[in-house]
């Protein structure tokens, strides 16, 4: 039998191959590094310490937030955005954090040198911020003067249409101008504002510098208003541009009204006089005023007296009305005021000759009388009394106002006037001679019937009854008669025309029919 002289063989126990690498011991250096490695975004932590699944989803978070971000505009990234991403970055780290503490890295093998990369490679995240931070205010400033640019443009378009039509438009830009000179005053748009502040007023006052002055008006109006909102800083001189502009404005359009017989013009004069009280333009207010009343003196012996004498009455009352406001010049334009009444008071007489040549009898007679009402003692006073009466048989004789009365007076023909009529009479003459008088009424006469009238022999103040009568003296040639009765009589008046010849006694009578007639 044979055998192993150095005995049985020993047996060996083989253990099993482990399925992962045994943990690392705990380091707080290497956790540190992998936390602050994922801080980075893009989960460069998770890589050193093979986390492949971890690193692409920092990957995707920190591509996610890229897409949203860029390009950078003014209103920047969403805050939701932001706060999602940074939600993701801090999971990561704690997570990180744990997991390196018993995981040795991958690569650099010492802990302090990832730690030390960790904190190199915060400077990417970082600079990436600061750099969309810059990115954001070049947006925010393109955006501001993309703002200004079409607050250009609506001033620019307004140029092309009326103040009136054009205001909204120049009310929006003029927003849009004081926003970016005060809510953005470090901005370049908010730079160029003074500018455009300038083209501002340019454009709205364009009326006044094309000499449209009341047009101009309202714009200078306007933009006198600006400084009450917009900075004055950003106005400088601007402040004062519209006041000399306005004050001339309303002055040149005041007397071209005052010329053009409008009554604007002492709206115009009252608020220039109460505006710019000192201003030239303010002193040469009265001076227009008084050439204004002269105008309409001298146009009274022209071809349109009435018109001249309307004139006068209007600038009478306007002045006066202007006077009241402006006291600084009241004293004179209380003396033009004066003027104008008087030179119109005098003016009626001419007005009255105009009218009755014109053949507006009604018009005439009415001016006449307002003229001897007005003028007890005036030169012409005796004459407008017989153009009222002339002007007066005119209107039932139109043949009679062919030829204007004179102050003439007396004759060598007697014309006995009767009254056969139970009311008063006022004769009226007119011809070579003009005048009236009246008769008092027949107490025993009666009224004719139309039966009367038509009967033969029918002869009014034949009755021997003691009638009512004046005998005046008459020249030769063509005299027009009309009785007209008194009181509430609804007689109409009767008319006659007497040739008047040398020789002969006239007898003229006066009776009531259904209408007021009369008869030789």
């Amino acid at each position: 039998m044979s055998g192993n002289p150095y005995g049985p063989y020993p047996q060996f126990a083989v253990p099993p191959m482990p399925s992962s690498p045994p943990p690392a011991p705990p380091d707080r250096l290497r956790a540190a590094a992998v936390a602050l490695l994922n801080l980075s975004g893009l989960g460069l932590g998770y890589a050193l310490i093979r986390r492949w699944t971890q690193t692409a989803a920092c990957c995707v978070a920190t591509v996610v937030l890229l897409l949203v971000a860029l390009p950078a505009d003014a209103d920047g990234v969403p805050a939701a955005a932001l706060a999602g991403y940074a939600v993701v970055l801090l999971l990561a780290a704690v997570h990180g954090a744990v997991a390196g503490l018993r995981t040795r890295l991958s690569w650099p093998g010492s802990a302090p040198l990832a730690l030390l990369l960790g904190v190199l490679l915060l400077a990417v995240p970082a600079g990436a911020a600061v750099g969309y931070g810059d990115a954001r205010e070049e947006a925010v400033e393109q955006s501001l003067l993309d703002r200004l640019e079409r607050a250009d443009r609506l001033v620019t378009a307004g140029s092309g249409h009326t103040f009136a039509a054009a205001r909204s438009d120049y009310g929006t830009a003029l927003d849009v101008y004081r926003d970016l000179a005060v809510d953005h005053s470090g901005s370049r748009a908010a730079g160029q504002v003074p500018g455009r502040m300038k083209t501002y007023y340019q454009t709205v006052g364009a009326a006044y510098g094309h000499q449209d002055y009341c047009e101009a008006i309202e714009p200078l109006k306007y933009l006198r208003t600006v400084p009450r909102t917009m900075p004055k800083e950003h106005l400088g001189p601007l402040t004062r541009w519209p006041d000399d502009r306005l004050a001339t404005s309303l002055y040149e359009c005041g007397s071209s009204s005052l010329a053009g017989g409008e009554a604007d013009w002492v709206t115009m004069f009252g608020d220039l006089l109460d505006t710019f009280p000192r201003s030239g333009p303010a002193g040469k207010v009265v001076p227009a005023v008084d050439a204004a009343v002269k105008k309409a003196e001298k146009a009274v012996g022209g071809s349109d007296p009435c018109a001249a004498v309307e004139r006068l009455r209007g600038l009478e009352s306007r002045i006066t009305d202007l006077s009241g406001t402006a006291t600084q010049v009241a004293d004179g334009l209380d003396k033009a005021a004066g003027r104008a009444g008087r030179s119109g008071d005098a003016g009626e007489y001419a007005c009255g000759i105009d009218q009755y040549k014109d053949g507006d009898f009604d018009a005439a007679r009415k001016t006449m009388d307002e003229y001897v009402a007005g003028h007890k003692r005036g030169k012409n006073r005796d004459r407008a009394e017989k153009i009222s009466i002339a002007a007066e048989i005119a209107r039932t004789i139109p043949a009679a106002g062919k030829k204007l009365p004179t102050t003439a007076s007396g004759g060598s023909i007697s014309v006995t006037v009767k009254n056969d009529s139970p009311d008063d009479v006022t004769v009226l003459y007119t011809g070579p001679v003009t005048g009236s008088f009246t008769l008092k009424g027949c107490g025993s006469c009666r009224a004719y019937t139309f039966a009367d009238t038509i009967g033969i022999g029918f002869k009014p103040c034949s009755g021997g009854k003691n009638y009512p009568q004046r005998t005046i003296s008459l020249p030769a040639g063509t005299t027009y008669f009309v009785h007209k009765p008194h009181g509430d009589s609804t007689a109409t008046p009767a008319k006659d025309t007497a040739e008047l010849r040398s020789g002969y006694i006239y007898t003229e009578c006066a009776y009531t029919t259904q209408t007021l007639a009369s008869g030789y």
